[in-house]
């Protein structure tokens, strides 16, 4: 995974979805909670009508991480088949920071994202979306190369099936990856076969000061993945609107529509071709099930729905 040469991906008019994905066939889903039991956030998913799902393996805010029994990630494994939900991410814990200046913290940050490699590993699961950390007393070029060093020892840690994807941050104070370039930096000084990709989070790329109102804005970003990363590594969007203007730099997530991206931006993201295969995962608030349902119908109504 290398950076490309600028300008190598071009939207050809008209703007349409790929025939190879039609509306029917977009993998669509939600983060749902496993309270009860790891297979309960499929049973929530397919409720809602999804095909692809994340979730956290544990609490998100603590450090301890219980050990899943075989049988477990067996029925796990069985029914996410049986229910056609494909493919699966984990998202990593909230402490993780890669990029800290503290030595206890970067230590317990690398141990659990080894713990969530071989959790993905006995689910099964395809893909863990992490976070590399942030650093706000510090330059983000040192925070960054912190960030290397804490994945490369990840990588002499182990071998798994499951990829990791770096996520796009919303350039809060001490973000280490709020841009595409400083994403790929990463991922071209860690040694291959961990870092799988990246995931794309519409509210933080809005937020870190990436326009997504406009067709041309929406071509920037995909010419900018294209060029540091490559089309082939853009394995999940994060879909969500925000409650932050462009380049506010907040990280507040909002219902589809009702934020400052707004329906029509959204519209275009999920039938631009760039985005067309990529799986959809929305992280919007939720106080009820019915929120998370009423998100995935919005969007569900803006595919192939070009004005």
């Amino acid at each position: 995974m290398r950076a490309v040469s600028a300008g190598a991906y071009t939207r050809r008019e008209p703007l349409t979805l790929s025939p190879s994905s039609p509306a029917s066939a977009r993998r669509l889903g939600v983060h749902a909670s496993i309270a009860g039991g790891i297979d309960k956030g499929l049973e929530r998913a397919a409720a809602l009508g999804c095909n692809t799902l994340q979730f956290f393996s544990h609490n998100p805010r603590g450090w301890a991480i219980k050990d899943r029994d075989s049988a477990e990630c067996a029925e796990f494994r069985r029914l996410r088949k049986d229910l056609d939900i494909v493919p699966a991410f984990i998202h990593t814990s909230y402490l993780i920071n890669l990029a800290a200046v503290d030595r206890g913290l970067l230590k317990k940050s690398v141990a659990m994202v080894v713990e969530e490699l071989h959790i993905a590993d006995a689910l099964g699961v395809e893909y863990v979306v992490l976070h590399t950390g942030s650093a706000s007393a510090d330059i983000p070029e040192q925070a960054r190369k912190r960030a290397i060093e804490a994945l490369t020892e990840v990588a002499g840690a182990g071998r798994w099936k499951a990829g990791l994807l770096l996520e796009n941050t919303a350039g809060e104070r001490g973000d280490t990856t709020s841009r595409l370039a400083e994403i790929a930096e990463i991922i071209d000084a860690v040694p291959r076969g961990l870092i799988a990709g990246v995931c794309i989070d519409t509210c933080h790329a809005f937020a870190a000061g990436y326009e997504l109102r406009t067709l041309s804005g929406i071509d920037s970003l995909a010419a900018e993945i294209d060029r540091y990363v490559g089309r082939k590594s853009l394995r999940l969007v994060h879909l969500n609107d925000t409650k932050g203007e462009v380049g506010s730099h907040l990280d507040r997530h909002e219902h589809i529509g009702d934020g400052k991206l707004g329906l029509e931006a959204i519209r275009y993201i999920v039938n631009h071709p760039f985005f067309a295969d990529v799986p959809l995962i929305l992280e919007t608030p939720k106080k009820t099930e019915d929120d998370d349902r009423k998100n995935l119908a919005r969007v569900k109504e803006l595919f192939s729905t070009l004005p």
